[in-house]
């Protein structure tokens, strides 16, 4: 599943930092180059304006669960990343379901490649993100979650 994750963190450490140009930088190992997936979980610190906001970055492929499960544990929110077009898949359903068994509640939706001109924009995508918190059983506190939008490009 490539909702534009990796790119999207990419593009805010970019913006933290001005000496970064390379596209990609979380994505360090040949393989995950050369497929342009991420496989391990990254972590990594952006400082904005005087706030500190640490990031992993989290494979968004199914055969990487495992991964996914791991760092599940250790962070305090989750930044949903869902693509505009394509909406909630399997392993958004698989995440998100980790996350609130994990009892996290500081989730954050962000739609992602709205620039496409295939982004489903009218409502239809938040419908079914908000559906799914629903259908994997999200407390009243997990589903008042922020949903913000994003070209990542």
């Amino acid at each position: 599943v490539d909702h534009g994750k990796t790119t999207l963190v990419d593009k805010l450490l970019s913006a933290c930092a001005e000496d970064l140009a390379e596209e990609r930088l979380l994505d360090s190992n040949d393989l995950e180059k050369e497929r342009g997936i991420t496989i391990m979980a990254k972590a990594t610190r952006l400082d904005w304006k005087g706030k500190v906001l640490n990031v992993v970055d989290t494979p968004g492929h199914a055969d990487f669960g495992g991964e996914v499960e791991r760092v599940l544990g250790m962070v305090d929110g989750v930044l949903l990343v869902v693509d505009a077009t394509e909406g909630p898949m399997s392993q958004t359903k698989f995440v998100l379901g980790k996350a609130l068994e994990c009892g996290i509640e500081k989730i954050v939706c962000v739609i992602n490649k709205v620039d496409r001109p295939t982004a489903r924009l009218e409502g239809e995508v938040e419908s079914e993100v908000f559906d799914l918190f629903d259908l994997l059983g999200a407390t009243d506190e997990q589903l008042e979650y922020p949903t913000f939008f994003a070209s990542a490009r």
